[in-house]
């Protein structure tokens, strides 16, 4: 049976924006090689850190959601380990109402980057129509 996990790390600040990709797509195929669906993948960017950690005041954060047997966690977590660029992690499973609020919040996101996307192509039509006014 999968259940639902989430997966929130801290990569180091000095990786380039392609190295970081690497990064997480290093573990994103540690959970697809091993049976589990990816179900949703952000990228917070750069934050500040609340607190120094290995001497870094800020860290690129990402956020995997996915469905994967329990057994593969251990393997997951053991790379987050073992990989350098990885500051902090935390890895938990989703209950039923965590996983409903998270569902809500991912058709919330992807609604609102429709919605900009919509906004600046109606923009772009205005523009036109003006210019050929």
């Amino acid at each position: 049976m999968l259940n639902h996990y989430e997966a929130v790390f801290i990569l180091t600040p000095v990786l380039s924006d392609t190295q970081m990709k690497e990064a997480v797509d290093k573990f994103k195929a540690v959970i697809t090689d091993n049976g589990g669906t990816i179900t949703n993948e952000e990228n917070w960017g750069m934050r500040k850190l609340a607190y120094p950690i290995q001497k870094k005041s800020t860290g690129f954060y990402a956020l995997l959601q996915f469905d994967v047997k329990p057994s593969v966690i251990a393997t997951l977590e053991t790379q987050f380990r073992r990989d350098e660029r990885v500051l902090r992690f935390l890895t938990f499973r989703l209950d039923k109402y965590a996983y409903e609020y998270a569902e809500k919040r991912k058709h919330n996101l992807k609604a609102q980057s429709k919605g900009e996307s919509e906004t600046k192509q109606e923009k772009e039509v205005d523009n036109n129509k003006k210019q050929e006014d």
